[in-house]
């Protein structure tokens, strides 16, 4: 998949495609390669292909080789997934908007990419009071020590006490930056970023060197609930930007939790909110909160203990494509991990998550809690 991970990295150049015009040409093309050499009217009638925005096709097309591309960046960004590679992380592939490029520095753990290990997003007020701090470092030590991978932005306060409370209890931790990954924003927090990169692993979608900007934020944030299974919000007054990150969970269809607080202390204005709307009450019993998160259904961490019976057959509908008989053929009527489909077909992450898809919805295949799957 080299050559399509050149022409993930080509098109993500161009001005005005984002992730979501991005995942439209895919889903229009079959892969981002064909799209490069599509003329100016089958652009044109991809959903969000004006006349402007392809004539900036066709101005970055005709200057741009995406493999001397790919080969230039590598030069100073030699760490980075795209859709394309199957180390993608497996849940942002299912949002309507992943990242065309995603940097990373650290230590990359695949059973976290594969969604085999739970990953629990933790945001918040930059400026939170004691008790937002104390019930921040309780909870992310809590998941720490039972296997949960934390997840938030390295920001001041919130996401700070996340950070270094999982990291002190020995557990691993995700940092998703508005930065490139190689800049550290706030500077008070170079030695917690340190800290991060040897113990967890630094994330981001913006190239080595790319500065603070205020709009990069809240991009960002669709990225840690993204990743995320669960979204706890620990203390947001109601212009905070976490509120930003529980929106985009409730979007992807993850849990999102509020820590609760009085009713006329600002910086829990915006988890009461959440509250009213429908959010988990992050409780006092953390043993309770465990217990949910543990209910999220989660794939198998020993792969090798997981019996798969062979594949049936000839018991699916005639026609298919080859590549969605393969996948097809990888089921059995008892539920199989996503990982073990790909492992059984050898197709790339993004294949077999598009190939399910269309199996899904022409109703051959169900989808189970925990990315599983069996035979309809």
């Amino acid at each position: 998949m080299t050559e399509e991970r050149a022409y993930w990295l080509a098109w993500s150049q161009i001005p005005g495609i984002g992730p979501v015009l991005l995942r439209r040409l895919q889903e229009y093309f079959g892969t981002l390669a064909v799209a490069w050499e599509a003329p100016k009217a089958k652009l044109g009638a991809v959903d969000g292909f004006g006349y402007q925005t392809v004539a900036k096709v066709q101005e970055v097309r005709s200057r741009v080789e995406p493999e001397k591309l790919l080969a230039q960046h590598l030069e100073k960004n030699p760490h980075f997934w795209t859709p394309a590679d199957a180390e993608y992380p497996r849940l942002l592939l299912e949002i309507p908007s992943p990242p065309p490029v995603l940097y990373y520095r650290g230590q990359v753990e695949l059973q976290e990419n594969l969604a085999a290990k739970p990953l629990v997003g933790i945001v918040g007020t930059r400026k939170p009071t004691e008790y937002g701090r104390r019930w921040t470092r309780k909870i992310s030590a809590a998941l720490a020590r039972n296997g949960f991978t934390v997840v938030s932005g390295l920001a001041e306060g919130i996401d700070t006490e996340s950070h270094a409370a999982c990291l002190e209890s020995g557990g691993r931790t995700i940092a998703v930056l508005g930065t490139g990954v190689d800049v550290i924003y706030p500077a008070t927090n170079r030695e917690l970023y340190q800290q991060v990169i040897q113990q967890g692993l630094v994330l981001s979608e913006y190239p080595a060197k790319t500065a603070p900007n205020r709009t990069h934020f809240p991009r960002r944030n669709r990225i840690i609930a993204g990743l995320s299974r669960a979204v706890l919000v620990m203390e947001a007054p109601n212009q905070s930007g976490a509120l930003i990150t529980a929106r985009y969970g409730n979007e992807f269809g993850r849990d999102v939790y509020a820590l609760p607080g009085r009713i006329d202390d600002l910086p829990s204005q915006g988890c009461l909110r959440l509250i009213s709307q429908g959010a988990e009450i992050i409780c006092q019993e953390l043993d309770e909160l465990l217990r949910k998160l543990g209910a999220i259904p989660q794939l198998e961490p020993q792969l090798d203990f997981v019996e798969v019976q062979p594949p049936v057959q000839n018991s699916v509908q005639p026609n298919l494509s080859p590549q969605l008989q393969q996948v097809i053929d990888a089921l059995t009527c008892e539920s199989v991990a996503f990982d073990l489909i790909m492992q059984q077909t050898g197709l790339p992450t993004a294949e077999v998550s598009s190939a399910l898809l269309q199996l899904e919805l022409m109703g051959l295949v169900s989808q189970l809690p925990g990315m599983r799957y069996k035979k309809s």
